[in-house]
């Protein structure tokens, strides 16, 4: 059944004003403000067997009047993926459509960056909408939310592979003495909490794992998790840049400001806190910025937070494809994240051609960050720079 707007409604979603419909809310999905500022969820595409599992089932009885859309994949809806119109309504499409889907392929690959292992993912796309996202360079003109409901399997295959693995043998840059397992490579598992109990799921079964801990990086502050009891078994990596950098590029997300603030909360709550910084946007600037932010760290952060903290350093990766689609939703971006005079053409470890810093911007850029870490927060230690 389709709900029935009422009238437009300006909302500030972060700091992007964009016209969305008021309707009424929905059976209660995670009826929270985090909730209500990101989701508003209209139509949902389902395969059939999404939609006969629990968490299908669970999802859809809080979502009791949208319109309900049967596909035969969640990877491939020409409506949704090919429809050029939609890049239009990015953000909109983004409150308002949401995916559910059964992941098929159940591979944990090695990493050795952030992670030693990154699990299959519980979702693929976001609510959130950061300009310089990799996740929707594959799919085309529309990047919400897909939820994948065979948790049970995801989880069941995490545990087989933890368990192959034995206990870890040598420290490594990812953990001295736990095998680190990224869940959350394509989507975020602070938002998806919103939706449904995937990460909650993810979480526990790492509690009860010991030679393994569970990561994911965030940009989006969910008070809900602070209930699921990691017991330290599951770190969140809170991805920072300068304000001004994350209110143009970091669209819908929870300010950076917040994301600092919530780091002690997070460790209390029984999480492991790490920091991204990422991505390290270069433009006029950006070092007195990255300084400031550096500072802050240092003023508010309390000791606890310090003692155990670390931080990836990640340098932005473009891509010519989403730069094409971020013109016509959100130019302004393309300012800072297209850069051809100061970018090289290279090839990712999926195959993908995007585009990097030239090697020796980026080695010069790393070098400068690097000696800012040490001068503003030298208490920070960097895990590893990409």
């Amino acid at each position: 059944m389709d709900r029935t707007p009422a009238g437009p409604e300006q909302q500030v979603l972060f700091g992007w004003d964009e016209t969305v419909s008021a309707g009424p809310t929905s059976g209660g999905y995670r009826n929270s403000p985090q909730a209500r500022r990101l989701l508003d969820v209209r139509e949902v595409y389902a395969e059939p067997a999404a939609l006969g599992s629990p968490r299908g089932q669970q999802i859809l009885a809080e979502l009791p009047e949208v319109r309900l859309i049967e596909v035969p994949s969640h990877w491939r809806i020409p409506s949704l993926h090919g429809n050029e119109g939609n890049v239009a309504r990015w953000n909109r499409v983004k409150t308002e459509t949401l995916v559910l889907g059964v992941r098929q392929t159940l591979t944990t690959r090695p990493n050795g960056r952030s992670a030693d292992w990154i699990a299959p993912g519980a979702s693929n796309g976001c609510a959130m909408a950061c300009a310089y996202c990799y996740v929707p360079r594959r799919k085309g003109y529309a990047n919400p939310i897909t939820l994948f409901t065979n948790i049970e399997a995801i989880v069941a295959h995490v545990r087989r592979h933890v368990r192959e693995q034995g206990p870890k043998r040598e420290p490594n840059q990812c953990d001295p003495r736990s095998w680190v397992y990224d869940i959350g490579e394509n989507g975020d598992c602070s938002v998806d909490a919103l939706v449904c109990d995937n990460t909650a799921d993810l979480v526990a079964a790492f509690r009860q794992l010991p030679t393994a801990k569970a990561s994911f990086a965030t940009k989006f502050v969910n008070p809900d998790l602070l209930a699921l009891d990691p017991q330290g078994r599951t770190r969140v990596r809170f991805s920072l840049m300068p304000p001004d950098d994350s209110r143009l590029l970091d669209i819908r997300t929870s300010p950076v400001a917040d994301r600092i603030g919530a780091a002690a909360d997070f460790l209390d709550a029984g999480y492991e806190v790490h920091f991204n910084l990422s991505p390290v946007v270069l433009r006029p600037g950006w070092q007195r910025d990255w300084a400031d932010l550096l500072d802050h760290l240092d003023d508010v952060l309390p000791g606890r937070v310090k003692e155990q903290a670390a931080a990836e350093i990640i340098m932005l990766t473009h891509n010519r494809q989403l730069h094409e689609v971020n013109l016509g939703w959100h130019p302004r971006a393309e300012d800072v994240l297209w850069q051809p005079t100061a970018q090289e053409t290279k090839r990712s470890e999926n195959g993908a051609v995007n585009v990097r810093y030239a090697r020796e911007v980026k080695r010069d850029a790393l070098a400068r960050l690097g000696e800012l870490i040490s001068t503003h927060a030298p208490w920070l230690r960097i895990r590893y720079a990409f």
